[in-house]
């Protein structure tokens, strides 16, 4: 289970050493796309065959199932974890993700997210001054 936030560096050749904590459940190769909220989603590649799946099995009737299945699916890339633990952040998903030198990588269950650090201070504010109407509204649901 990938869990935690981690605050790292992108180095000046657009890579990242991903935590060592999440380097033992991730593999070799990773699937990096867009994520929502302008971050970055990191995925095993056995995770994102399945999310793949879920989204290719989408309407192409809908015009917003068709442009949520784009977004995701052409944005994706598959990349090799070096040695090192790091993996390379192409160009156009660094922009979409605003990252410069200071990042925060978060491990979500099943995926990782990649934050520019400003951003992930904000959205983690948001959230805490939401917390309990969250909660109440998973609640209704059976999640809490």
């Amino acid at each position: 289970m990938l869990i935690g936030q981690y605050f790292h560096t992108l180095d000046d050749k657009k890579r990242l050493a991903l935590p060592s904590k999440f380097r033992k459940e991730i593999g070799k190769k990773v699937v990096i796309t867009h994520g929502l909220d302008n971050c970055l989603f990191v995925f095993t590649v056995s995770g994102w065959e399945e999310i793949a799946s879920r989204l290719s099995s989408l309407s192409i009737g809908s015009s917003e199932q068709r442009s949520f299945s784009r977004f995701m699916l052409a944005g994706a890339v598959e990349t090799d974890v070096d040695s090192a633990g790091r993996i390379l952040v192409p160009d156009f998903l660094k922009e979409y993700a605003s990252l410069g030198e200071k990042v925060v990588v978060t491990g979500v269950h099943s995926r990782i997210e990649i934050w520019e650090e400003t951003r992930w201070s904000e959205y983690k504010g948001k959230v805490a001054r939401e917390a309990d109407s969250l909660a109440e509204k998973l609640g209704t649901i059976g999640v809490i």
